[in-house]
């Protein structure tokens, strides 16, 4: 196929930090996605409604000239009350973003304990008022089974909520899929990280700071796992980046997060060519998360890419610092050839 037109991209887990970083990574998504889940955990977290609303009209004024609409989302922490989840009903917010305690970059304030009492009568209030739960859903344990340990959360969470629509944020261990399976409340965001690469990206040659996150890139087997949800635009599956910007210098001192931004539609495209999988990217990039997230647009956004070369940057530049792409410096198959 020379060309395709997908309908209302989104990106359903995304981080745009604030400041200078938020200024030099916007445009990214604003200009090819309708709609993008925005990210809770900046360096002072948005626990309280009035600090959504805030970062929410920052990002309006940025992208005012744009076609595109924050999907917002808050931060839980040990001060959620009902008051605040009415509040934050009133003003529109509808993802409530839960972070175990330490578990990711700016998790401080996240949840000690999942299943607390008080958290349980919270989120039963959550599930009578339609929001609904993303989660980064690791336990303390050895890396590569932290997201597989968490299952039994997710179980407890699934059955004692039955209408609380649960999502396991950038699902990266194939043992999750069977809680997809079982549980008709639990659904799923998948990177292009976890669903093209590998621990060995990270590890197996010299060390990859860059293709460093969390969770981390785990075996092939969960790599191929993953990619064939994505490729049949499972159903219970919708697509977010976790492009999470950092600064080089920050990769080099251990931070963890994939920058992946600037590449999505084109690297999409490609991989789901390469797979002769291309009738499903529209489901996959868009009409999943719609009917999950029960999603409208005022006005509809069309993306066409056509087959040609399209050189990844290596970085791009912000004030504070260059941002690696990743896969900077390969070539993809498609490039964005207009937005309307």
């Amino acid at each position: 196929m020379d060309s395709i037109t997908l309908k209302n991209p989104l990106d359903m887990h995304l981080h745009l930090r604030e400041g200078e970083l938020l200024k030099a990574v916007l445009p990214y998504t604003t200009k090819p996605f309708s709609l993008a889940l925005v990210m809770p955990n900046l360096k002072k977290p948005l626990i309280h409604t009035s600090l959504v609303e805030s970062y929410e009209k920052e990002i309006l004024s940025l992208s005012k000239e744009e076609n595109f609409t924050p999907l917002m989302s808050l931060y839980i922490s040990s001060e959620l009350s009902k008051e605040d989840l009415d509040s934050a009903q009133k003003k529109g917010i509808k993802i409530l973003k839960l972070y175990p305690k330490g578990a990711t970059t700016n998790s401080s304030l996240g949840v000690g304990d999942v299943l607390d009492s008080k958290l349980l009568e919270l989120l039963g209030y959550a599930e009578t008022k339609g929001f609904i739960l993303s989660i980064h859903g690791e336990s303390s344990g050895f890396s590569m089974d932290r997201e597989y340990e968490f299952a039994s959360v997710f179980k407890e969470l699934a059955k004692s909520f039955p209408n609380l629509k649960i999502i396991i944020e950038h699902m990266s261990d194939k043992r999750s899929i069977k809680l997809l399976e079982e549980y008709k409340n639990i659904y799923a965001t998948l990177t292009p990280h976890h669903i093209s690469m590998t621990l060995d990206d990270v590890i197996g040659g010299m060390l990859n700071p860059h293709h460093f996150c969390k969770p981390v890139l785990k075996t092939k087997a969960d790599k191929d796992a993953l990619l064939e949800l994505a490729l049949s635009a499972n159903a219970k599956v919708s697509f977010g980046s976790d492009s999470a910007p950092h600064t080089i210098e920050s990769k080099l001192k251990g931070a963890a997060g994939i920058f992946n931004a600037p590449i999505i539609l084109p690297f999409l495209t490609s991989l789901f060519a390469k797979h002769n999988k291309l009738e499903n990217l529209q489901s996959f990039i868009s009409d999943n998360a719609v009917r999950i997230y029960n999603l409208s647009f005022a006005k509809d956004k069309f993306v066409t890419l056509e087959k040609k070369d399209y050189q990844v940057p290596d970085f791009i530049t912000s004030s504070l610092g260059d941002i690696k792409v990743l896969f900077g410096g390969d070539t993809l198959e498609y490039r964005i050839k207009a937005i309307s």
